[in-house]
């Protein structure tokens, strides 16, 4: 499956974002989507994942409450609502897939190019 996140931008402290990934492939429905995030000079931190039938998600602590993923299987597309940004949100967004159910990156093979989110304080 190929994955493409989009939906980034330049926002402010308190804004709301949504991301979008979209993937191609007849096999989507069989992957947890995760979304992961990366600030300049980190590593990929994960932010949530949804089940293939999206009736199970999991969320960093970071960003519950705040955060809502969710997918539409018959658009091969998973999404992320970022609600009340703040700046340690910043980086660089990629959304994943992954046989598995889990938050480690590793375990997602499958990696979609980045969408840059921005958070000015």
């Amino acid at each position: 499956v190929q994955l493409q996140a989009s939906g980034g931008g330049l926002v402010q402290a308190g804004d709301s974002l949504r991301l979008a990934c979209a993937a191609s492939g007849r096999t989507f429905n069989d992957y947890n989507i995760g979304w992961f995030r990366q600030a300049p000079g980190k590593g990929s931190d994960f932010v949530a994942a949804i089940s293939t039938t999206g009736r199970s998600t999991m969320y960093a602590d970071s960003v519950k409450g705040r955060f809502a993923i969710s997918r539409d299987n018959a658009k091969n597309t998973v999404y992320l609502q970022m609600n009340r940004l703040k700046p340690e949100d910043t980086g660089v967004y990629y959304c994943a897939s992954s046989g598995d159910w889990s938050s480690q990156p590793t375990r997602y093979p499958y990696w979609g190019q980045g969408t840059q989110v921005t958070v000015s304080s």
